[in-house]
Parts: structure tokens; C-alpha cells; sequence
């Protein structure tokens, strides 16, 4: 086991940050979730939401970007160990992307939960 480095600590933020920097250049359902965050982060704050449904939106958008990062990281793993068309890796694609869904379609309940009644006080 090797031992507690800071240095070692301060490098992994970089591949982490260069990990993240990547899979916003590469993905384009990486900017839609960024238009996502946007969004719902501005109508957090102009909604004024509690301190419960900042957590619950929070959640919501670390489930989905965690998502996002795993599928892509799977892809790309993938794609390395099993070039051509194997039906089992494309099966397994599939899947891996279907967790985004999950994970997409959760956060937008939780936006709906959160947001329809400052929308409906509004009419």
C-alpha cells in the first residue's frame, strides 16, 4: 500500500477535472445536462427554494452527472476491449446509457415535485 501523498491527492483532482473537461467536449448529452444544471439551477434561485429542496435538486443533478461520467467511461472501455460489433457490448452499452435515463427521468420528478407548486402559486 502505498503511502498518503498530497501530492499524489492534488494530482487526482487534475485527471478528475481532466476526466470531467473531456466528457464535456466529447459528449453531447454532457451539454444538454449542462443547459440542464443551468436551468434549473437559475430557477432555483428564482424561485427561492428551501435549504430541503436545494438538497433534493442537488441530488438529483449529482445522480444525473454520475451517471453520465460511468456511461462514458464504460463506453470508452468498451469500445477499447472490444472493437467491432459484439452484441453482448452493445447489450451492455445499452444498459449502462439506460442508467442515465434512470437517472434523468428521477431528476425530472424530483423538479416536478419541487418546482410545480412555486408555479402553480404563480396563476
Amino acid at each position: 500500500m502505498k503511502r498518503f501523498s498530497v501530492q499524489a491527492r492534488i494530482k487526482s483532482f487534475f485527471y478528475a477535472g481532466r476526466g470531467l473537461k473531456f466528457m464535456l467536449q466529447s459528449q453531447h448529452n454532457a451539454w444538454i445536462h449542462t443547459l440542464a444544471t443551468i436551468l434549473v439551477i437559475a430557477a432555483g434561485f428564482l424561485a427561492g427554494i428551501s435549504k430541503t429542496e436545494w438538497g433534493l435538486i442537488i441530488l438529483a443533478i449529482i445522480a444525473v452527472w454520475t451517471a453520465e461520467a460511468l456511461n462514458t467511461a464504460f463506453e470508452y472501455l468498451s469500445d477499447v476491449s472490444s472493437p467491432g460489433s459484439d452484441p453482448r457490448v452493445m447489450k451492455a452499452k445499452d444498459i449502462a446509457a439506460s442508467a442515465v435515463l434512470i437517472a434523468a427521468i428521477g431528476a425530472a420528478a424530483i423538479g416536478l415535485i419541487v418546482f410545480i407548486p412555486y408555479l402553480a402559486a404563480l396563476f
